[in-house]
């Protein structure tokens, strides 16, 4: 009793700087976090403000923090100063974006379905298959797509854009889905077939609504990547399908670049994309996280 009583003070205080320790490397982790977080965010913080700055406070070396905020840059972005609107390339830019994700989740979820819940024989190379084609750099297909397109007469059509979005995102999507949909129980579609239901039925009703929030977080990275596609926007539009990354890079001219235009429309092209993910931050980390702890 004596020696127990006697090592228990040692046992306490050796616990007690075990604690300590995790507190102290945990603070010390957090504050690491932060700095990584907010060296990431610099760039697009530093964006916002050149973008409220005059050319000449803008092309300064070093840089001009204090300067005099204006709004010349987004008054030049919009056409004020009579140059070109940048309605057509955002409304193209929206367009192609939504019809290819509306496109690439209405063939990768019955894909998805075979590949994780009824699943077809060699399923894995099936998924490899998918993998390989993104391996191919997208430059060396440009130039075959581009002589498609110009004996098909599609050059400068927001149409073909769509088409190319949607061959190119569909791989991605198909694994993304993939993973998602093997989360979903068996049992729950076996009881609905029991009561007659269709796969279309099945899809509609049952695996959508389970597997929302990945369909959610696919759907919402299938956008992002084609809202920011250029490559083939810039070979393939002119004037009618232009896009809004294609239109950003009108303001890098022989006359120089202008910095303050530049950034006020970078921050203008990404506002959508922003708001559409903190619009569902909710479905898009619940649907990254699904399958993460078993």
């Amino acid at each position: 009793m004596s020696a127990s009583t006697a090592t228990s003070p040692s046992v306490t205080s050796s616990v007690n700087g075990l604690e300590r320790k995790a507190r102290r490397r945990s603070a010390a982790l957090g504050v690491v976090a932060w700095v990584v977080g907010i060296g990431f965010c610099l760039p697009a913080l530093w964006m916002v403000l050149t973008s409220f700055h005059a050319e000449a406070d803008a092309a300064t070396n070093p840089p001009s923090i204090a300067a005099a905020l204006t709004l010349d840059g987004y008054r030049t972005f919009f056409g004020d100063g009579g140059g070109p609107t940048p309605w057509p390339p955002l409304v193209n830019s929206l367009a192609a974006s939504f019809f290819s994700t509306v496109l690439v989740l209405l063939l990768a979820l019955p894909a998805a379905y075979a590949l994780s819940i009824r699943r077809v024989r060699k399923w894995t190379d099936v998924m490899f298959f998918f993998l390989s084609t993104k391996m191919l750099p997208v430059v060396a297909g440009l130039l075959p797509v581009y002589l498609f397109a110009k004996n098909t007469g599609l050059l400068d059509n927001i149409w073909l854009l769509v088409l190319l979005y949607t061959s190119m995102n569909l791989p991605i999507a198909v694994w993304m889905m993939q993973s998602f949909l093997a989360d979903v129980p068996v049992s729950i579609i076996e009881a609905a077939q029991v009561d007659g239901a269709r796969l279309p039925t099945v899809l509609r009703r049952v695996v959508a609504p389970v597997a929302g929030p990945g369909i959610a977080a696919t759907a919402l990275i299938c956008f992002i990547f084609s809202w920011n596609e250029l490559l083939f926007a810039r070979v393939l539009t002119g004037v009618v399908a232009g896009t809004a990354p294609v239109h950003l890079t009108t303001f890098v001219t022989s006359q120089g670049l202008f910095l303050a235009q530049l950034c006020a429309a970078s921050v203008v092209v990404s506002l959508p994309v922003l708001v559409a993910g903190y619009a569902a931050q909710d479905k898009l980390v619940q649907g990254l996280s699904l399958g993460a702890v078993k």
